[in-house]
């Protein structure tokens, strides 16, 4: 019988011991998924041709989303008395992923270089490529599966009280998950009604789908509510680099058949006008305005066409307060230009487009058929290029970033924006503080 207790006892240790480390393994998993796990952002050229949301181009990345839990818990709240900053004269901005804005430490590394050098603007992502909305709006974004920053009107308020002008960027129709939720407002298979996808499996709302107008409206309104200064609206166009031949826009068809050439630059400006009209409205009861960026293709300050996704750059300006041609030297095809290798003349390209879009903008304020009213408000100084500084294509270092920087002075502009998809900036091609 003592036997049998000494059994019972050893037994009952052990089972103790097991769930005393259960419970320990249990604190430990809770303690690590309140850590950032954001360590390593692409580096090289690979990775950054094969990261989710590297450049906004036709050669745009996968979709595979970086999933990261946030370190605070704090819900995130609009400040009683918000702070804005007035748009800079000169801007000279960074972008930050919805990730790193959810990252303490990572974000805290971009502050520190506002702080240390000339940059004075930051773009944080607000709807990126995954529709996910990065902070409480209590839209439909709230719930998609990328990063979200629950301080994020915290973390505006902290940039606000450094001076530093924060501008959200919300990708417009691309946005595989609203597609998923309405599957009626997406770009279609003509061949069986299906939802089309590009060739990295990524669905976009067709630009005529006006509902979806609201919800882009709603999302500029809120984020503004909570601080951002400044919405800059990417992916402002129809698809590309998909199978074009079997694909149906449900919504914008009737328009783009009835013009072959500028049928879908026509569909997009009427959302460009819906967009100015409804935010005009708002900001008559703001004391301080929202302001409003869109991200268009390098090729419209050269090109003629709407590059068949509908982007024509005079179709654009009267609408928005800065256009940012996205110029990186590194997707301009060889032979651009008589280079054979646009990377290894990153100043004469920029200088040379980025004049073709002044020259642009001037002459449509002289066209005798622009209206006054449009005359009025289009200045060569809505130009605000995103210029590149990463390794795709070509080494960027110190001399390329900075060559970019003095191009657009040179062509007669005076703001500038860096991508970067690591978020990891060329600091020698800055001037310091």
């Amino acid at each position: 019988m003592k036997k049998k207790n000494q059994q019972s006892n050893k037994y009952n240790f052990i089972l103790y011991i097991f769930i005393f480390v259960l419970l320990i393994f249990l604190l430990l998993s809770i303690s690590f998924k309140n850590e950032s796990q954001i360590d390593l952002y692409p580096t090289n050229a690979e990775e950054i041709a094969n990261y989710g949301e590297s450049v906004n181009s036709n050669n745009q990345a996968s979709s595979s989303p970086l999933s990261i839990n946030l370190e605070s818990e704090d819900e995130g709240v609009k400040p009683k008395n918000i702070k804005y900053v007035k748009t800079p004269d000169q801007v000279k901005a960074i972008y930050m992923t919805a990730c790193v804005a959810s990252t303490r430490n990572f974000r805290q590394d971009l502050v520190d270089l506002i702080d240390e050098t000339e940059i004075n603007s930051i773009i944080i992502d607000i709807k990126d490529y995954t529709g996910t909305i990065s902070f409480d709006s209590g839209l439909a974004g709230d719930d998609g599966d990328g990063c979200r920053a629950n301080d994020m009107a915290e973390f505006i308020a902290t940039l606000h009280d450094k001076g530093i002008y924060t501008i959200g960027r919300v990708t417009v129709f691309q946005d595989p998950y609203y597609a998923s939720l309405h599957p009626e407002l997406a770009v279609q298979k003509e061949s069986d009604g299906s939802i089309w996808s590009d060739y990295k499996g990524i669905h976009f709302i067709e630009v005529g789908a006006k509902k979806y107008w609201d919800y882009i409206l709603d999302i500029a309104k809120k984020s503004h509510e909570i601080g951002f200064d400044e919405i800059n609206f990417d992916y402002v166009r129809f698809p590309s680099d998909g199978n074009m031949k079997d694909i149906y826009f449900p919504f914008s068809n009737d328009i783009i058949e009835s013009d072959s050439d500028l049928g879908k630059a026509i569909a997009l400006e009427e959302f460009f006008k819906y967009l100015y009209q409804e935010i005009e409205k708002y900001n008559e009861s703001q004391s301080s305005p929202l302001i409003t960026s869109a991200d268009l293709f390098g090729m419209v300050t050269t090109n003629n066409d709407d590059l068949n996704i509908g982007q024509v750059l005079e179709r654009a300006l009267p609408y928005f307060d800065y256009i940012a041609p996205m110029v990186y030297p590194s997707h301009y095809p060889t032979g651009f230009n008589g280079w054979h290798d646009p990377n290894t003349v990153a100043y004469d390209l920029i200088k040379f487009v980025m004049t073709g879009g002044v020259e642009k903008v001037e002459n449509l304020i002289n066209a005798t058929s622009t209206p006054t009213e449009i005359k009025e408000r289009v200045h060569k100084n809505q130009l605000r290029p995103w210029l590149q500084d990463f390794d795709y294509g070509g080494n960027y270092g110190p001399k390329e970033v900075r060559d970019q920087i003095q191009a657009t002075y040179d062509a007669g502009l005076d703001s500038w924006m860096l991508w970067a998809p690591s978020n990891r900036y060329t600091k020698a091609a800055l001037e310091s503080n």
